[in-house]
């Protein structure tokens, strides 16, 4: 029988995490609420794909008793035990102190993570005006988060995801990401085009859907080529199309040096984060990744 050894780490905010290295983990964000559950769910289902152990990540205030900890360490401890117990896949568990804004992505980054899900409650109340949390938490991060709004269906692939294509450099990110899910789910990757008008910008949408269409063909990931009817609310046509195609998942970029302004008024992204179909969304920063990758890509 497998010995698991369910590791505890308390951070602070100072710690340096430069020696500890999350290449074959799927960090969870735990915040012991049920969308937390949710986001383990989706975890343990892509850890059972990818092989990868899943680390739960709980934040606390700087400053919080040694009290409120242990009761928190231990809590987490029973769902670790339990996730292997149910399942099989390794969890272990991190304790960090900081922002919980900041935390998340500092941690994902500083580690080397890979991956990270996280749950979300969607947009509601005071988030319409001071924007989703989910995108607050993500913005910044080296690593792509998943962000999910419900349960998944463990019998379901990922057979299906959406890939919106429109005028910003940063498109050309998402296509390592396309490709790992054609390898690895054996996912058809939808694109789906944004139909601008201005000459310029149709020269860019097309270089970004050319740049994507030469990755997947060497790599004989499956797709196909879809065009929405109009630009001006290119998000809702997106979560439309999702819809309509019954898809698993929706890669998209965050806005470059995204601004309080972006996240009042609504960021597209934000808007396909808190899609009503709730639909899993992996969400990545601009960080031009897809120039280091070309042997990922190249396969």
């Amino acid at each position: 029988m497998k010995t698991v050894v369910i590791q505890v780490l308390i951070k602070d905010d100072n710690h340096n995490m430069q020696e500890d290295q999350e290449n074959n983990v799927i960090v969870v964000t735990w915040d012991f609420t049920q969308v937390s559950e949710y986001a383990l769910a989706h975890a343990v289902k892509l850890a059972k794909i990818m092989n990868y152990e899943i680390k739960l990540l709980h934040i606390v205030k700087a400053g919080v008793s040694d009290y409120v900890i242990e009761k928190a360490e231990e809590q987490l401890l029973i769902v670790s035990k339990k996730t292997y117990g149910e399942t099989g896949v390794v969890c272990s568990v991190v304790i960090q102190k900081g922002n919980l804004f900041s935390a998340i992505s500092d941690y994902a980054s500083q580690t080397n993570t890979q991956l990270v899900v996280m749950g979300t409650h969607g947009i509601k109340g005071a988030q319409k005006l001071f924007g989703s949390k989910a995108l607050k938490v993500l913005t910044g991060s080296n690593a792509p988060f998943i962000v999910v709004q419900s349960m998944p269906d463990q019998n379901a692939k990922i057979a299906s995801v959406v890939f919106p294509i429109d005028f910003k450099s940063e498109n050309k990110e998402k296509v390592q990401w396309a490709i790992y899910a054609g390898r690895n789910f054996s996912s058809k990757v939808y694109l789906f085009k944004s139909p601008v008008m201005d000459s310029d910008l149709q020269k860019k949408v097309n270089a970004n859907l050319n740049f994507a269409i030469r990755f997947l063909k060497q790599n004989d990931i499956e797709y196909e080529i879809f065009t929405a009817s109009k630009s001006s609310d290119f998000a809702g046509e997106t979560i439309r199309f999702a819809e309509q195609m019954k898809a698993d998942l929706i890669i998209v970029t965050t806005t470059k040096d995204i601004t309080q302004f972006d996240y009042i008024f609504g960021a597209d992204e934000q808007t396909i984060i808190a899609n009503s179909a709730q639909i899993p969304v992996m969400c990545m920063n601009p960080m031009l990744r897809y120039a280091r990758v070309g042997q990922f890509m190249y396969g």
